[in-house]
């Protein structure tokens, strides 16, 4: 016989507690007890709660491999009744055997009805490496259990592979919005849609009346950031700067050759240039930069309230003047091919031409952040590296333990969105300018050219040569925060593998990579990404690139939507009237008309409003309440992970004490640790 020590933490969470019987086999080198019941006088297992237990074994089952976690419904009815429920929320396990010291083991996870858990000890090498029959059984049941649950499916051709589930109702709870959480996200959007309601403008399919009758929209809620953008809106110098900072700031690149479908003349810039001056100077110094969506170009567009839809594809070409001075729009062409009927729209042109030229580059702006930047990157992608982290890599592996913390959330959302948002009939099919079908071709353009490097910050601004252009501040803090958790993933690279051979042994690291590969990139070689690690090094730069767009990346494109598009006319979801085919026709009537509709205006800022901000259950980058590491070494780097993401945040608000529109989207604590809104 011998008797072991037990502790069990149950969640914090509404209805983490639990009424139902808990018992634990303890799985060792020699065998394995039976079910040992947890029981003691009075109820057991209540949230917030640290519970000990003593239980004796019939044998001695040697060295500890695995704990057996059962659960099943208690003898007596339970008090709120059979329709109470009955899941609970385990944190952790400690067993304290007869000599020895205390062994930890990890949950975290929320157990319904009378489902069974294996848990391994928290501390460790990676899983694959331990040779013994039972736990090579058992990684191989786990395997197959986790791929039944998460399982793949082609939600759209061309897209990367999703989660195998239509709706969040049948999602398994431990992917599940909480209900805390879910309560106010219904909540949030709710109020919003009510408000619109009862001023009369949801139902309104017709155009707008005026500039100022949108401030009704405008008005229903305001951020400082909103404010400006509807104070400044207008502005050359705020139009190009959004190229940097706002919802977008992923398409502006250096221009050293003035593409042969952009014919800009010197004439037409020297009124910006300056008399003397001349392009090719300008280029070979490298102080313009162009911003081209021509990705945009052929998509047929979507028809609204009955109504076709119209769409562009411009080019946008910049000045940076040197040494100070703001960005400059110098000409934008509103498609790919130049001649009579595509005019070069100029800053010295008639003030509605201008402001209708700039206004179509932001609806493109719009439809290429909605459809690339936002959904297929910082969603689908992300989905695809939480279902590949669920159904490869075991709860004890480092890995998992390691990237668990940036996929909370993530399933939930998507499922969502492909319910509310992206499905026949909802947001995007009856308000945007492409509607599903756009948005559809779009994300299969870009998944063909699509790299790997493009997806790792310091590479994608190398790419792009915007290395030097001042007042970047998403490069700036980007990079911050990129070289933080490059430190951060490499110190526990470093703890769990010794060598360049350990990564390539790993089979579950392999896996895992393959998994990414083939179904998120679709098996496509070109786009750079591996289809296997070989190194520390590669496997570092690996794991930085799925955290850093798992948080920062998200919370860059995200959470300025509501800001950004608040004031409908600075991003406009569609628009109703063609792009102008000759210069002196613009009129403030010919600008109104050609602006979504009421109604489209609407439904889009409410969409927004709810997705731009987080509804409650925050975690910030950095913070891990799940204490999935046990050991020392991997607690010393969170901490000091922590320590560098404070010292960048203390950088960033001293900084935008001197901006008059800070840019916050990337301080540490307002950055979301994952994909969850």
């Amino acid at each position: 016989m011998a008797e072991f020590r037990v502790r069990v933490s149950t969640g914090e969470a509404f209805g983490a507690g639990t009424w139902d019987r808990i018992s634990i086999s303890i799985v060792g080198t020699r065998g394995e007890t039976p079910p040992l019941p947890l029981d003691r006088f009075g109820k057991e297992f209540t949230a917030c709660a640290e519970e000990d237990f003593e239980v004796t074994s019939p044998q001695d089952v040697g060295p500890v491999l695995l704990l057996r976690v059962h659960k099943a419904p208690p003898k007596l009815p339970r008090p709120l009744g059979p329709l109470a429920p009955d899941a609970w929320f385990c944190r952790w396990f400690q067993l304290t055997p007869p000599r020895g010291a205390p062994l930890r083991f990890p949950c975290y996870q929320w157990l319904e009805g009378s489902e069974g858990l294996v848990l391994r000890e928290g501390a460790g090498k990676v899983p694959c490496a331990d040779h013994h029959p039972a736990l090579q059984q058992q990684r191989k049941e786990e395997l197959k259990l986790r791929q039944e649950i998460y399982g793949w499916k082609t939600y759209i051709p061309g897209w990367p592979h999703c989660l195998n589930e239509d709706t969040v109702k049948h999602l398994n709870i431990n992917i599940k919005y909480s209900l805390t959480k879910n309560t106010n996200f219904y909540l949030k959007g709710g109020s919003a849609f009510a408000e619109l309601k009862i001023k009369g403008l949801l139902d309104r399919k017709g155009p707008w009346k005026s500039l100022k009758e949108m401030r009704k929209v405008f008005n229903f809620r305001k951020t400082p950031a909103a404010e400006y953008v509807f104070e400044h809106w207008q502005e050359d110098a705020f139009f190009a700067s959004q190229f940097l900072n706002g919802l977008n700031p992923v398409l502006i690149r250096c221009c050293r050759c003035l593409p042969k479908n952009f014919p800009v003349t010197d004439a037409m810039v020297a009124p910006v240039l300056g008399p003397g001056t001349c392009l090719q100077a300008e280029l070979e110094r490298g102080s313009l930069f162009l911003v081209d969506h021509g990705i945009l170009s052929g998509i047929r567009p979507n028809v609204v309230n009955g109504r076709p839809q119209f769409s562009a594809a411009p080019m946008t070409l910049l000045y940076q003047r040197p040494g100070c001075g703001p960005l400059l729009p110098l000409a934008i062409q509103l498609n790919q091919n130049p001649g009579s009927n595509s005019p070069i729209f100029l800053p010295t042109d008639n003030q509605w031409d201008w402001l209708l030229a700039k206004t179509w580059v932001r609806n493109a702006e719009f439809t290429v952040h909605e459809a690339i930047t936002h959904l297929l990157h910082e969603h689908l992608l992300p989905e695809v590296f939480t279902l590949a982290t669920l159904r490869q890599l075991p709860h004890c592996h480092p890995l998992f333990k390691l990237l668990i913390p940036h996929t909370r959330y993530t399933l939930h959302i998507n499922t969502l969105a492909r319910q509310l948002l992206i499905a026949p009939g909802q947001v995007v099919d009856r308000s945007t300018g492409l509607g599903i079908g756009g948005f559809s071709e779009l994300i299969k353009r870009n998944m063909e050219q699509l790299t790997y490097s493009s997806l790792c910050l310091p590479e994608d601004i190398r790419a792009r040569g915007v290395e030097d252009i001042p007042g970047y501040f998403y490069r700036d803090d980007g990079i911050q925060i990129w070289g933080a958790v490059e430190c951060f993933v490499s110190e526990i690279i470093n703890i769990y593998y010794p060598s360049d051979e350990s990564v390539r042994v790993d089979c579950e690291l392999q896996a895992w990579v393959w998994e990414i590969f083939s179904e998120g990139f679709l098996g496509r070689e070109n786009s750079g990404l591996p289809s296997s690690l070989e190194t520390q090094e590669a496997l570092v730069k690996y794991v930085t690139m799925v955290i850093f767009n798992c948080s920062a990346k998200h919370s860059a494109v995200s959470a300025g939507q509501f800001d950004s598009c608040a004031w409908m006319p600075n991003l406009p979801p569609t628009m109703q009237l063609p792009p102008p085919t000759s210069k002196g026709q613009g009129s403030p009537e010919g600008f109104i008309a050609t602006l979504p509709p009421v109604s489209a205006t609407c439904d889009v800022i409410i969409a927004l409003w709810v997705l731009s901000k987080e509804p409650g259950e925050r975690r910030p980058l950095g913070t891990y309440p799940d204490e999935h590491f046990t050991e020392e070494a991997p607690r010393r780097s969170i901490t000091a992970f922590q320590s560098r993401l404070a010292q960048i945040s203390r950088d960033i608000q001293v900084r935008n004490q001197d901006l008059p529109l800070p840019y916050v989207y990337l301080d540490p604590p307002l950055i979301e640790n994952s994909v969850s809104i």
